[in-house]
C-alpha cells in the first residue's frame, strides 16, 4: 500500500502568489480607469464636433438664407419695374417703403428675423458718403455698343463723346471703338487683332458689341483701375481706405472724393421700350403709308393735328431766323443727308408706284399725299412750335403747330405726346442719355451738348444730398420737355439734343442685400434687369459678397447711433 506524503507549502511561495493577484487586479482597474478616461474623453470630443457641426450647418444655413433674401431683393425689383400700372405713383429712384429694411422671415427675436434692402449710391453727393433706396437706371450711363454706329454717321464723334470722361486718352477711346466696330480696319491711333496677336497670350478683337463692360479689360491699355477706380468694395461709398493715399489699398489720392471709374460712366445695356403704356403700339409718324399715317393721326388725335403731321412730312417745316441761328436746320440724325435723300426718293417712288394711276390722286384733309413723304421728322420737339407751308384744295396754306412752345402747353401736352407718337418702328430705342441722373461728364458728350446746360441739369436734377426726389418735381418731368419748360433751354435747342436724350429708360442695374436683425451673415447680390421684356427679364446675377458687406446693417435698417 503506497503512502503519500502532504507537501508542506513554504510560507515564502503563497505570500509572493498573493501578491501577484494583488498586482494583476491593481492592473486592471488602472486599464479600467485608462479606458473610462478615453472613453469620457472620447465622447467630450464627440460632443463637441458635433456642437461645432450643429454650428456649422446652422451659419451654413443663415448663409444660404441670407443669399436668398438678397435674391428676392432682385425678384421684387423686377416685380417692380413690370408693374407700372400706377404710374403716377411709380419710383425706383429712392423709395424706402418698396425697397428699405423688408421684413420677409418675421420671427421673436432679431437674430432670427430675416430682411433685405435694395440700395444705391447719390451720386450727386460728390463725397459719396450717401445712399438711397432705389435702383440704377442704366440709361444714366453713356452705352458704348452704340458708339460705332454713331462713328459711321460722322467721323470722329464717337471719340468726341468719350474723350469728356476721366482719365480717358485718344489712344484707348480709339482702341475701344476698334474693339466693338465690325471691322479690321485699324483707325489713328487704335488697335485691332494685328496688335492683339503679338501678346503672350494672343487674341482677337472682338469686332463686335460688348456683352458686359468686363470685356474691356481685353482692351489695349485698360486696367482695373480705370474701370473700377477707387472704389475696391463697389459700395459706391467714399470708405476710409479709399481716401488714406498710400497709406492701405487701394492707391488713392485722398482728395475727399470717390473716384467710380468708367464703370459708373459706361454700360452695355441701355434701351427703352417703344410702345405706348398699355403695351400697344405707338403711331410711327415717319412710316412710309401717308394714308395710314394720317388716318391713325385723325383717330387718335383730330384732323388738325394729322393734316399738320402729315403736311410736315410733305414739305417739312418753314425755316425760322431762330433755327438758322441755331444751326437745327437741316440735321440729321442716324445718317448722312445724302443717305436721308436716298431713303426718301426710294419712299416717293414706292408712294407713287403704289398710289398713281392714270389721272388719280390720293388726298386726305385736302392735301395731295401722291408726292410721298419727303422729309423725315427727328424728335416730336420737330413738331413743337413750328410751322409747315402746303397746299390744302389747291391752295398754299400756312399752318401753325397745334402744339404751342409754352411751358403750361408743353406740361399739359407733350405726355399724352410721347405715349402715342414714335419717330421709329423700332420696338426699342437703345443707348439714349436719361439726364435726370446722368453724370455731368456723359451729359457733356452727348452731341450739341453745352457746358452751361448740363452743369445746369446735374444741378437741377431732382434729388435731395438724402436721395430723396420730389415727387411733384418728378411727375412734371415726364418728358425731356422740361428743360424748355424750366427755361434751361430753348426749343431750338432741344430739337439738336432730343434723338440723344430721354427722360426714361427700362433697364435697371440692382445691388441688394440679404441680412439679419442682430448678427449673422450678410450677402451681398448685383443684378441687371431688363424691363423692355414683359415680364422683365434678369440677365446677370454676380455675388458681390466677397467684397464686403458694402453698408453697416445699421443704415439699411435705418437707425442712428444713439438708437
Amino acid at each position: 500500500m503506497k503512502s503519500y506524503t502532504l507537501q508542506q507549502v513554504q510560507p515564502d511561495s503563497f505570500s509572493q502568489q498573493k501578491h501577484a493577484l494583488k498586482l494583476r487586479a491593481g492592473s486592471t482597474l488602472l486599464v479600467v480607469l485608462v479606458v473610462v478616461v478615453m472613453l469620457t474623453l472620447g465622447a467630450y470630443t464627440f460632443s463637441e464636433l458635433m456642437i461645432v457641426e450643429v454650428e456649422a450647418t446652422n451659419i451654413y444655413g443663415r448663409s444660404i438664407q441670407s443669399r436668398e433674401l438678397a435674391l428676392s431683393g432682385i425678384e421684387l425689383a423686377a416685380a417692380y419695374i413690370g408693374d407700372r400700372s400706377d404710374i403716377d405713383g411709380w419710383n425706383s429712384y429712392h423709395n424706402p417703403d418698396q425697397f428699405q429694411n423688408i421684413n420677409l422671415l418675421p420671427a421673436d427675436v432679431p437674430r432670427a428675423s430675416g430682411y433685405f434692402s435694395v440700395v444705391a449710391p447719390v451720386t450727386k453727393d460728390t463725397a459719396s458718403k450717401t445712399i438711397r433706396f432705389g435702383l440704377i437706371n442704366e440709361s444714366g450711363k453713356l452705352n458704348l455698343n452704340i458708339l460705332a454706329s454713331e462713328e459711321e454717321n460722322e467721323e470722329g464723334a464717337a471719340v468726341d463723346r468719350l474723350m469728356y470722361i476721366p482719365n480717358m486718352t485718344e489712344d484707348i477711346a480709339a482702341a475701344i471703338l476698334d474693339w466693338i466696330d465690325d471691322d479690321d480696319e485699324t483707325r489713328s491711333y487704335g488697335a485691332e487683332s494685328d496688335y492683339y496677336e503679338t501678346l503672350e497670350t494672343p487674341y482677337f478683337t472682338k469686332n463686335g458689341p460688348l456683352e458686359s463692360l468686363d470685356e474691356l479689360l481685353l482692351v489695349r491699355d485698360i486696367t482695373p483701375e480705370l474701370l473700377y477706380g477707387e472704389d475696391t468694395n463697389r459700395n459706391g461709398i467714399l470708405d476710409f481706405n479709399e481716401n488714406d493715399g498710400d497709406a492701405t489699398l487701394p492707391n488713392d489720392n485722398a482728395d475727399g472724393v470717390l473716384n467710380a471709374g468708367w464703370c459708373e460712366y459706361f454700360t452695355v445695356h441701355s434701351r427703352e421700350m417703344n410702345i405706348r403704356p398699355d403695351g400697344s403700339e405707338k403711331i410711327n409718324v415717319n412710316q412710309t403709308m401717308l394714308t395710314e399715317l394720317y388716318d391713325a393721326l385723325e383717330t387718335e388725335l383730330g384732323p388738325d393735328e394729322a393734316r399738320f403731321i402729315v403736311a410736315y412730312r410733305l414739305n417739312g417745316p418753314v425755316v425760322m431766323e431762330s433755327d438758322l441761328s441755331s444751326g437745327s436746320t437741316g440735321t440729321t440724325v442716324g445718317g448722312s443727308m445724302s443717305e436721308k435723300q436716298a431713303l426718301n426718293e426710294l419712299a416717293n417712288g414706292i408712294a407713287k408706284a403704289m398710289f398713281s394711276e392714270e389721272g388719280v390722286t390720293v388726298t386726305r384733309g385736302g392735301m395731295d399725299l401722291t408726292p410721298g413723304g419727303a422729309f423725315t421728322i427727328n424728335s416730336l420737339f420737330d413738331l413743337i412750335g413750328s410751322e409747315v407751308e402746303t397746299e390744302i384744295d389747291g391752295t398754299k396754306t400756312t399752318l401753325s403747330s397745334p402744339w404751342l412752345a409754352d411751358p403750361g402747353a408743353m406740361t399739359a401736352e407733350l405726355p399724352l405726346l410721347h405715349d402715342l407718337l414714335t419717330t421709329s418702328k423700332n420696338q426699342y430705342i437703345e443707348g439714349r442719355i436719361q439726364i435726370d441722373e446722368a453724370r455731368l461728364e456723359t451729359l457733356l458728350g452727348i452731341p450739341g451738348m453745352e457746358a452751361d446746360l448740363a452743369n445746369a441739369i446735374v444741378n437741377s436734377q431732382i434729388t435731395a444730398t438724402n436721395g430723396a426726389p420730389s415727387t411733384e418735381i418728378s411727375q412734371a418731368r415726364q418728358t425731356t420737355g422740361w428743360l424748355v419748360i424750366e427755361g434751361l433751354t430753348t426749343i431750338e435747342q432741344m430739337r439738336l439734343l432730343a434723338p440723344y436724350i430721354c427722360s426714361g429708360g427700362d433697364v435697371f442695374r440692382v445691388q441688394a442685400l440679404g441680412y439679419y436683425g442682430q448678427g449673422g451673415p450678410l450677402t451681398r447680390m448685383e443684378a441687371v434687369i431688363d424691363g423692355t421684356f414683359i415680364p422683365p427679364r434678369i440677365t446677370a446675377v454676380r455675388d458681390l459678397s466677397n467684397l464686403g458687406s458694402g453698408y453697416p446693417v445699421s443704415t439699411l435698417q435705418g437707425l442712428t447711433q444713439e438708437e
